[in-house]
């Protein structure tokens, strides 16, 4: 049995002093969904993707990203030595409801464990022992294409997910929003008075919170399909398991839709239901 610190990987960093918007640009620019706080030189606490993104879109503060502190979002870490087994790793996050685990060596933070790391040990050491449709999550959060953004992105905060199916009025799935859209656009088109709603138009990143669940605004007047990505992949329910693993990491995503027999989607297996497969090895 491999442990932590055959799959721990090194952390990227943020310090605890900087703002939400050095945060957003850091996950966005480095394409990952957590990232360790430092104070001092030492590691002090965590920041993920989804904790930035129910902040942003929940949160009433009327500052720029770059006014608010990182400190708002930073949440406790938790440690597992780097000798515990990857089996004790996956309960643990499961049973925390937590994407990651930082190593430990004695008193020292050596590494960090992430899902993806345990999918990849799931990929390389159960192929060909269970079938995607034992472990999918049957539910998937979906709306049509053409709603208007404020009805996808208030589904995202009601239902604590980070990720819609889009449909046509066919039922056919046509492409996903997912929280990373969402922090894009806003980098992208966050200077600009039609997305904001704010008069000054030359406010450097902040963050259209307001104008993404407004009915009158910003996110009344766009439609999902306008920002979603296209590309959904999927696999097959009888597919195996650990080659459905492999698809998420070479694809570089968390989740993928189930297709039955008649090619439909019925489900999403995700890298938090592989870690469960996993926990549930003993």
């Amino acid at each position: 049995m491999k442990d932590a610190n055959d799959y721990k990987n090194s952390p990227r960093t943020i310090k605890y002093d900087s703002s939400l918007a050095e945060v957003l640009k850091k996950i966005i620019d480095e394409k990952k969904s957590r990232i360790l706080v430092t104070k001092n030189d030492k590691v002090t606490g965590i920041v993920t993707e989804k904790d930035l993104g129910f902040f942003l879109l929940t949160e009433k503060i009327e500052k720029k990203l770059d006014e608010i502190p990182l400190s708002k979002i930073v949440k406790k870490i938790i440690t597992v030595d780097e000798n515990t087994n990857l089996v004790e790793c996956a309960e643990i996050m499961l049973k925390k409801s937590i994407g990651s685990l930082v190593v430990k060596s004695k008193d020292d933070v050596v590494g960090i464990l992430t899902k993806t790391d345990l999918v990849r040990y799931f990929t390389k050491t159960h192929m060909g022992e269970r079938i995607v449709g034992e472990y999918m999550s049957p539910y998937y959060a979906w709306q049509y294409a053409d709603s208007p953004l404020y009805k996808v992105v208030t589904k995202m905060i009601d239902e604590k997910i980070s990720r819609v199916i889009l449909r046509d009025h066919d039922e056919i799935p046509v492409g996903i929003i997912t929280f990373r859209d969402l922090f894009e656009l806003a980098l992208k088109q966050g200077k600009y008075e039609d997305v904001l709603d704010n008069t000054d138009p030359v406010i450097s990143v902040i963050f259209p919170r307001k104008g993404f669940i407004s009915e009158s605004g910003f996110g009344g007047s766009v439609k999902a399909r306008d920002i979603m990505s296209k590309d959904i992949v999927s696999v097959d329910y009888d597919d195996d398991l650990a080659k459905a693993s492999k698809v998420l990491l070479d694809k570089n995503i968390n989740g993928a839709g189930v297709l039955s027999g008649h090619g439909t989607i019925i489900g999403i297996i995700s890298k938090s239901d592989i870690v469960k497969s996993l926990a549930f090895m003993k």
